[in-house]
């Protein structure tokens, strides 16, 4: 595919990147093509799954991980939902260490995000920055979760997502509404969503 994401890439559904993104702003495929968010909702605990007080740096958490979630939690991934892991690390670190907050994160691998667009989600989040893991599990493809998620499989990615009060109350599954503004061409979005229970 090479070079995602610039002038000479290739974006979901085939389209040439030298055809649809002038520095004006996207031709096809802008902000204000995304219908508003309105479905079930889905957040997993994963350090309580994986023990541990919030996941670090470059920690990774695979299939297995989410299926125990899934039991855990007593809620499954189905087609449709939107599913938000929580890692933590923006309540670790976010105030305390910035620095290390924007730095190296912990998030999905590309294995994880195979299985996501498989089930056929509507979107895929975290509460870090970056949602795939920092440094990237193959340090010649990083973050290969947005190729397979948006690129391959227009499966939209929602990041620094505020995970933390859901898994406070132990709201695991949720009514998800998202209204985004309409920038024509825009590529990114700053986002309020709602969390109804």
């Amino acid at each position: 595919m090479g070079h995602l994401g610039t002038a000479e890439g290739i974006f979901y559904n085939c389209f040439d990147g030298k055809e649809i993104a002038p520095i004006t702003g996207l031709t096809k495929l802008g902000i204000e093509k995304v219908p508003p968010l309105v479905t079930r909702g889905l957040v997993f605990d994963m350090p309580a799954v994986l023990g541990v007080e919030y996941l670090k740096a470059g920690q990774t958490f695979s299939i297995r991980d989410l299926k125990k979630a899934e039991r855990r939690q007593n809620i499954k991934v189905q087609k449709g939902d939107v599913v938000l892991f929580h890692t933590g690390w923006t309540d670790a670190k976010l105030e305390k260490h910035p620095e290390e907050w924007g730095a190296e994160i912990p998030g999905i691998t590309p294995a994880l995000a195979e299985y996501l667009a498989e089930l056929e989600v509507v979107a895929v989040g975290a509460d870090t920055y970056g949602l795939d893991v920092v440094p990237p599990v193959n340090p010649e493809e990083p973050f290969q979760g947005h190729v397979i998620l948006l690129q391959q499989n227009g499966i939209y990615i929602l990041e620094a997502m505020n995970t933390g009060p859901l898994v406070k109350d132990e709201a695991y599954e949720f009514l998800f509404v998202l209204g985004q503004a309409k920038v024509r061409g825009a590529v990114q979005m700053y986002i309020n969503p709602i969390a109804i229970r």
